[in-house]
């Protein structure tokens, strides 16, 4: 369930491979961003309610 809200999250905010080869590091920020995000939706849909 993570991992599909990340990847969704991901392709509409643009995070593409082509940015992993061009800008490493805004890559990794932007997917460290995203990936919290994701944790906290799958917390207050799964876990909390």
């Amino acid at each position: 369930m993570e991992e599909t809200i990340l990847s969704q999250m991901a392709q509409k905010e643009g995070v593409t491979e082509q940015m992993k080869a061009e800008d490493m590091m805004k890559w990794v920020r932007l997917m460290n961003a995203l990936r919290s995000s994701a944790q906290e939706i799958v917390k207050a849909e799964v876990i909390f309610v």
